[in-house]
């Protein structure tokens, strides 16, 4: 099992700790706002790995500091991707790895794949627009999620029918609309729409609790002790 370093604990973070201990790994240490110190004596926690979730301004700082440090780190803070491939040189620099997931739930990530699989089929069916809703707790600052931007990439990828995604709205045909909503306590809701005059396709995730993510993140930490390079949900479920 791993020694393992977390970085953040809202309501993630102490679920990603509760998951970890049960699992038989050590925390070594919790860095937050009010332990920044932590960040001065990182050689000395013996971590093998670091969880981190934060949120999008600190990310790519925090990020940057494990990484010369070199502690494999697993990432699952959105909104701060434009400086991912900064992230990924410094693994690289420091031959340490580097894991990230928008979403780290099992059952998410065989969504996106079904998403590919069904942005793919519809490719030649253009009467049938898309667009997507998403649903999150209002504590969530980023909108779209992480998790439907990548939902979004995965329809680009497969569908020559929408070129780029607009928040609330579709400017023009090209536009994939991701309509966001806060409210309560929802840990995700994903939906992806097919509508014509004739008929709706529409395919769903719903999270129940916040279980599926912090087993994830744990997971991804366990997997990713040693490694050097870039990772994702895919490599580590063989996917």
């Amino acid at each position: 099992m791993a020694n393992i370093l977390l970085v953040g604990y809202g309501r993630m973070g102490q679920a990603i700790e509760k998951i970890a201990i049960e699992r038989g790994n050590t925390i070594v240490g919790i860095i937050d706002q009010d332990s920044q110190d932590l960040w001065n004596s990182l050689a000395d926690l013996n971590a093998d790995v670091a969880i981190e979730f934060t949120q999008p301004g600190s990310a790519f700082g925090n990020i940057s500091k494990l990484l010369e440090a070199k502690i494999p780190t697993v990432v699952g803070t959105t909104g701060w991707l434009e400086q991912k491939p900064e992230i990924e040189k410094l693994a690289q620099t420091h031959k340490t790895g580097f894991f990230y997931a928008s979403n780290f739930s099992v059952g998410v990530n065989i969504f996106f794949n079904l998403n590919k699989v069904l942005a793919k089929l519809m490719n030649n069916f253009p009467d049938y627009n898309i667009d997507m809703e998403e649903i999150h707790h209002i504590h969530k600052l980023d909108e779209p999620s992480g998790t439907a931007i990548t939902l979004a990439e995965g329809i680009f990828e497969n569908n020559n029918n929408k070129k780029d995604w607009k928040l609330n709205e579709q400017k023009s045909q090209d536009d994939l609309a991701i309509v966001s909503t806060r409210e309560g306590e929802v840990p995700g809701t994903h939906i992806i729409n097919y509508r014509s005059e004739i008929d709706n396709i529409e395919i769903k995730h719903t999270a129940h609790n916040r279980k599926g993510f912090a087993t994830g993140a744990v997971l991804a930490a366990e997997w990713m002790v040693g490694k050097e390079g870039t990772f994702g949900m895919n490599d580590m479920l063989n996917i």
